[in-house]
């Protein structure tokens, strides 16, 4: 064969493997509203960046008549590119190939670009669209997700791993990527469940739609499995490219540093009025956070769960930043099992990669009842405490108004290693409200007086006696567990003065294989 023909056959041999399944399923695809995988890819990374391995790869099962049929890339395509000049490696399941399902030379490709990204010390995105494991080849395609499973172990703290549910991921499947840091689904075409509504129907009797069980509504609201919910997978693409641009490469590098415009002096007069006269009326923690950040630009993680606290990512005079914030405007910002576990998995992703963390407190406690105590409460609070406390990056506090109790302990206190922790003169910090001190405190005083307008005033004159000693910053101040009152409109130069001085921070933990996180 002479080498022109060499040649042609090499570039029919691409055209083939570029074709997945054929043009029927592609069209198929298509009609769904979904992209393929290729076409998923280019969407992602930088145009003319992506480089594909394994193109040629078939897969090697001999059962049911499956070697009669044969695609080159085996149902994933799997390389490396670029987003926004940084390199990242990716592998896209390709449902028209056998719907995507894994076979022993596919997870041997998804393992191929892993191991690569993990000796490069780059992030690995997975885009997932499957229909589960390949039946025909049995117990070899069970220890190809196996396989996975144990790269994603691994990488976990070393390197960004970030999955995009485009399509089904049921079974053995689902495990991956909720070994991962970030899953994003979208919405109508996505879901996720172990078993299926016929399976749950069949053992349980329940009736329930594919949706309700575990499309990304239900993820992204109820389980909290999904941290990030699109519209589209445009959309979702956005998202990934976004989210990559606050994360460092790996675990041994910083974020990478975007050229900031905005004034760190800048003041947001707006702050010093936001607080309101009465304690217990709510104000929308996010005209706080935008307020402060650079650009007035924040990148909310897990925006539809656990809406009492508020994670994400923003920037400070350009660098990237970690917040976790109490929500007053929703169940008054209380600490409960589901936001206790959002925000301890935050913080820990941000100090596995090195990137600081502002807290914003007011929170009036821990959620009481039976339910969150059923629910373990204890060990999950005990995970936010966890997070905070052994992370070493740099971690500055501000206290904007209630934080009681043990939930003051566990929002990022001073001596959970807080390194700058500043109060709002609008600052409470306390055991308990006034009012419930004041019953625990004088209970038995009150008991004694019958004599209505007494009471009241008696009430009254404790709760003012009490306020007068807590409901201020100036008391624990006093004692260094504060090192400053700030005005509120001056809270981003703070903040950003506070990270500059921390930039140079050295802190290591105690030799140990590892923790006993309690979960």
């Amino acid at each position: 064969m002479e080498n022109r023909e060499k040649v042609k056959q090499l570039m029919d041999l691409r055209a083939q493997a570029r074709l997945g399944g054929g043009q029927k399923r592609i069209d198929s695809q298509h009609s769904k509203g979904k992209y393929t995988a290729r076409e998923r890819i280019e969407m992602l990374l930088d145009e003319g960046s992506f480089e594909e391995l394994d193109m040629f790869l078939t897969h090697r099962c001999v059962n049911f008549g499956l070697e009669k049929e044969k695609y080159l890339g085996d149902g994933v395509v799997i390389g490396h590119g670029t987003i926004e000049g940084r390199s990242v490696y990716v592998f896209a399941q390709d449902f028209t190939i056998f719907g995507g399902s894994l076979s022993e030379t596919m997870a041997l490709k998804i393992c191929k670009v892993m191991d690569l990204a993990m000796k490069m010390g780059a992030p690995v995105i997975g885009i997932n669209d499957s229909g589960g494991a390949r039946i025909q080849e049995g117990v070899t395609a069970l220890a190809g997700y196996a396989e996975i499973f144990e790269r994603n172990i691994l990488a976990s703290g070393v390197i960004p791993q970030i999955s995009a549910i485009f399509g089904p991921c049921a079974g053995g499947a689902v495990y991956s990527p909720a070994l991962t840091d970030f899953i994003l689904m979208t919405e109508e075409n996505s879901y996720m469940f172990v078993t299926g509504p016929k399976v749950v129907k069949t053992v349980t009797g329940e009736s329930i739609s594919t949706e309700d069980l575990g499309g990304a509504g239900m993820h992204s609201t109820k389980s909290g499995v999904a941290h990030f919910r699109a519209e589209s997978e445009q959309d979702g693409i956005a998202k990934i490219r976004e989210l990559i641009s606050y994360i460092p490469q790996n675990n041994l590098e910083e974020a990478p540093v975007v050229e900031c415009t905005d004034p760190i002096h800048r003041l947001e007069d707006e702050l010093n009025e936001i607080i309101p006269d009465n304690p217990n009326m709510p104000y929308d923690m996010k005209r706080v956070i935008n307020g402060i950040v650079d650009d007035g630009h924040f990148f909310e993680v897990h925006a539809d769960y656990a809406k009492n606290i508020i994670v994400g990512f923003a920037r400070f005079n350009g660098i990237s930043t970690g917040i976790i914030a109490n929500q007053p405007a929703f169940m008054a910002g209380v600490l409960d099992c589901d936001s206790s576990r959002k925000a301890a998995r935050f913080i820990r992703f941000c100090d596995a990669f090195n990137i600081p963390l502002l807290t914003l407190v007011d929170v009036p406690g821990f959620l009481p009842g039976s339910g969150q105590e059923y629910a373990g409460i204890i060990t999950h609070g005990a995970k936010l405490m966890f997070a905070y406390g052994e992370a070493t990056v740099p971690k500055v506090t501000v206290t904007l108004r209630k934080s009681y109790g043990g939930a003051h302990c566990v929002m990022s206190s001073k001596q959970l290693r807080g390194d700058f922790n500043y109060a709002w003169p609008t600052a409470e910090i306390a055991v308990m409200g006034a009012a419930g001190a004041i019953e625990v405190l004088e209970g038995r005083a009150i008991s004694k007086i019958e004599n209505p307008e007494e009471k009241a005033k008696f009430i009254a004159d404790k709760t003012a006696e009490y306020n007068d000693k807590f409901a201020n910053p100036y008391t624990a101040a006093s004692y260094g567990y504060i090192d400053d009152v700030i005005e509120p409109r001056n809270t981003r130069f703070r903040v950003i003065r506070a990270f500059q001085a921390l930039q140079t921070k050295k802190q290591v933990n105690p030799l140990k294989k590892h923790s006993n996180i309690p979960l």
